[in-house]
């Protein structure tokens, strides 16, 4: 009998705010060729002799103003919502971070040795990126691959416009949206433009194709931005918002990122008459640097400075009860599949549909037995597999509908 447990991955977090620290986070993450994905010398000269000998002092300083007393916010954060899920379900939970600790290693070796057979993966990453989401996949199939091979892997998809999460989304900002404001601003992280196009299965459809993001394709099922506008689309016909834009955060280098800048962006909305402006990230799942510094501090000045008068950031899902409920979901789609009682239920039907066959047609040997099983929640992988099924939009949208 197969074993099921969860394992949450987001993006990690220095061990400490101290430059020694934040030094060997910033390594670690700029030196994944997925994050800055030039060939390996030019990156390795880039991080260690352009980046890593002034930047590291600059974020800890930043780090140091969001810093709690218990630790990392993202680490906080993820910790309470992995023991407020793990109340909810009866199969062991474990978190991870692509870079440093708790890390996936460790996360992995602690299932392993619970004897999960069956291991859900869920990015805490709505949408697709190659510097995200896919990083964080590939390295828990490689790690899984080298120290549980007999482990089976199921990933969940980018829900980017799934009903739970939109709901999650919509529930945990009501009560700001309900405060007199003039704009609301979505503020999503950026990636370079290249990154769309190297994560473009066609090769001719992002950035290329008129209307790129509202045009179908199949390219949308790897499409950061096209699912950024997919996840403000379905916001806005969940709440009704009129007054929004949208705009990208976090740009490093001279290479063109998506646009608008976030802050380009505020300082045009005060210029614009706008003065009390509502900001959300719904990248990001737990409130991190990005959101609680970059954002609520370094944002606010911009917007203030601008013409600006209020600035308020709502808070990310972070640990709230509809956000634990979409969680919840996604780990009872997945034992509903691989469980027991899953298994009964398909040998019941395909016992009762073979008799049906069998009374209609006494003199036929055909069996419903060997059809083979419907299209799945999630992606599986196999003990020694390494597919990397990737869905088409439609059906991202759908393995998440119940």
């Amino acid at each position: 009998m197969s074993t099921p447990g969860v394992l949450l991955v987001n993006l990690g977090s220095p061990d400490s705010p101290l430059t020694g620290d934040v030094r060997e986070y910033l390594r670690e993450f700029l030196m994944d060729g997925r994050v800055l994905d030039a060939p390996w010398p030019i990156r390795f000269g880039i991080v260690h002799f352009g980046i890593l000998p002034s930047r590291p002092k600059h974020s800890a300083e930043a780090y140091q103003k969001i810093w709690l007393k218990e630790g990392s916010p993202l680490i906080v954060t993820s910790r309470k919502v992995q023991s407020d899920l793990q109340t909810r379900v009866d199969v062991p939970i474990e978190l991870a971070m692509r870079y440093q600790n708790p890390s996936i290693e460790s996360a992995i070796l602690k299932l392993k040795g619970k004897n999960v057979s069956d291991l859900l993966v869920i990015s805490m990453f709505p949408h697709y990126a190659m510097s995200s989401f896919e990083t964080a996949i590939e390295r828990v199939k490689t790690v899984a691959k080298q120290i549980a091979p007999e482990m089976q892997l199921t990933i969940v998809p980018p829900y980017y416009n799934s009903e739970d999460y939109i709901h999650a989304l919509a529930a945990s900002e009501q009560a700001h949206l309900e405060k007199p404001h003039d704009h609301l601003l979505f503020s999503f992280h950026g990636i370079p433009e290249r990154h769309l196009r190297k994560s473009d299965p066609t090769k001719r459809h992002c950035l290329k194709a008129a209307n790129c993001c509202s045009t179908p394709s199949p390219a949308h099922a790897t499409c950061y931005r096209a699912q950024c506008f997919g996840t403000v689309a379905a916001f806005v016909n969940k709440t009704g918002i009129t007054r929004y834009s949208i705009a990208f955060q976090s740009r490093l280098g001279r290479d063109p990122w998506l646009q608008p800048y976030t802050d380009t962006e505020l300082t045009r909305l005060a210029a614009s008459g706008v003065k009390k402006l509502l900001v959300i990230c719904p990248a990001f799942t737990a409130d991190c640097l990005e959101t609680l510094e970059e954002i609520a501090m370094r944002g606010r000045e911009t917007f203030l400075a601008a013409g600006g008068e209020e600035f308020d950031v709502i808070p990310c899902l972070n640990d709230h009860p509809a956000w634990i409920d979409a969680l919840e979901n996604m780990v009872s789609d997945f034992l509903w599949d691989v469980g027991p009682i899953r298994k009964l239920t398909k040998l019941a039907k395909l016992t009762s549909d073979a008799n049906e066959a069998k009374a209609k047609s006494p003199s036929s040997e055909e069996s419903n037995g060997n059809q083979p099983r419907g299209n799945s929640r999630h992606d599986r992988i196999g003990p020694q597999g390494t597919a990397n099924h990737r869905q088409d939009s439609a059906s991202v949208t759908a393995c998440f509908h119940r």
